[in-house]
């Protein structure tokens, strides 16, 4: 538990600029200590009555703790980088012009679904200026209800949960009006479809957008420069969202390339276990780099057959995702693929882990995909192999560089 300095320890948290719902002000800080400020802070039995409620249950994975009735926030307020250029439209010009016109969003409130690290940091990061901000975790005590009358949904549930939640979260809606924003990365196992579909076919009266990119949760929650991508068939929705939910330091592109930006962001989580196994077997810099580069084509040749955009996959979606993911030790894919690499079995890291490697289900699912399509993956086929059939890494490497040599097509 961190400490907090033993005569503020009574403060009120509302007033602290860690809170959830608080409204910023520059004097607010004095509440915290501020030799705290680069580690985490763990906050448990917030005081109920308090003005509101903002966050109603964390299920954090962001660190271990014993205690399921606290929220672990990283944070570091002192730091002072330089702030990214402020955000700005990427649609066409006449974009507009050829979009049915909506009414602006408006979002009072804000539900997210799923309190794992990357629900828990947006929560903090659309949290932290003072917006009502509702965290859902999965547990029998805390109810979908809760989240039915938000102007916004965010989904950051594990994909192979999405549509059961989906489902669930349909039968208790009160807000005809709600946006849902799906930042869920995967592929649905059976049907090959995104997870912007699935809430099509369960919410199909409601605007629904995506976000996706290079965004490690625990340097978000750091005030880090961070650029996503927001895309949403509806122009007006896209650029309401970009407004609300954009920030020097969080700044949103936006575009209509739904299936390129969710197809980006699934298929590089299998990409990232090959980075991770090439770095487990220490196969060195030359090799990395030319199967992340191939990784590139692979991406895109399977991703324009499933419907997306070839330009596209070369944005933060894609190419800027696929970068993170493949070479940072924060990488929850990246570091099960090094483990993997390393020589432990699948069955032997899973059961420890408190957060979803995407990746794994992924793997499934785009290979059933290409199969279907009859597109060459065979990277995708050898990560598969190694998660599924038990084939051993070197092995799969073998088979990788046996392969006949061609000409290099992108």
């Amino acid at each position: 538990m961190a400490e907090i300095q033993r005569r503020e320890r009574r403060c009120h948290f509302r007033w602290s600029t860690v809170w959830a719902d608080a409204s910023w002000s520059p004097n607010r800080r004095r509440n915290l200590d501020l030799d705290l400020l680069d580690d985490a802070l763990r906050f448990s039995r917030l005081d109920r009555n308090c003005n509101r409620i903002a966050v109603y249950y964390f299920d954090h994975d962001v660190a271990r703790s014993n205690s399921r009735e606290s929220a672990i926030l990283f944070l570091d307020l002192s730091r002072r980088g330089r702030d990214l250029a402020a955000s700005f439209k990427s649609f066409p010009a006449d974009a507009r012009q050829r979009t049915t016109f909506y009414s602006e969003v408006k979002i009072e409130r804000t539900a997210i679904v799923g309190a794992g690290s990357w629900g828990t940091a947006l929560a903090w990061l659309w949290g932290k200026d003072g917006r009502p901000v509702f965290l859902w975790g999965h547990n029998a005590d805390r109810k979908l209800r809760d989240c039915a009358g938000a102007n916004l949904i965010v989904f950051v549930t594990p994909s192979t949960a999405f549509r059961e939640i989906a489902i669930r979260l349909r039968k208790v809606m009160a807000n005809e009006r709600t946006v849902f924003l799906s930042c869920t990365k995967g592929i649905e196992h059976g049907t090959g479809k995104r997870m912007s579909q699935i809430l099509n076919e369960v919410f199909p009266e409601h605007r629904i957008a995506v976000l996706s990119g290079p965004n490690l949760a625990v340097e978000v929650t750091q005030n880090v420069p961070t650029a996503t991508v927001i895309g949403c068939n509806d122009v007006d929705c896209a650029t309401s969202l970009q407004r609300i939910l954009g920030s020097p330091r969080f700044r949103i592109y936006t575009s209509q390339e739904v299936t390129s930006i969710e197809l980006g962001g699934a298929l590089k989580n299998v990409f990232a276990l090959a980075a991770g196994i090439s770095d487990g077997l220490k196969l060195g810099d030359n090799s990395k780099a030319a199967l992340v580069t191939r990784s590139l084509a692979e991406l895109v040749r399977l991703g324009v057959a499933m419907g997306g955009n070839v330009h596209a996959f070369y944005g933060l979606s894609g190419a800027g995702d696929l970068i993170v993911t493949c070479y940072s030790e924060r990488s929850r894919n990246y570091t099960v693929g090094k483990r993997l690499g390393r020589g432990e079995p699948l069955a032997q890291i899973t059961p420890h882990m408190k957060m979803v490697a995407e990746g794994i289900p992924t793997a499934r699912s785009a290979r059933e995909c290409a199969r279907r399509l009859k597109i060459a993956t065979p990277i995708i086929d050898q990560v598969y192999a190694v998660l599924y059939e038990q084939k051993k890494p070197t092995v799969a490497l073998e088979e990788l560089l046996s392969r006949e040599q061609k000409a290099e097509q992108l």
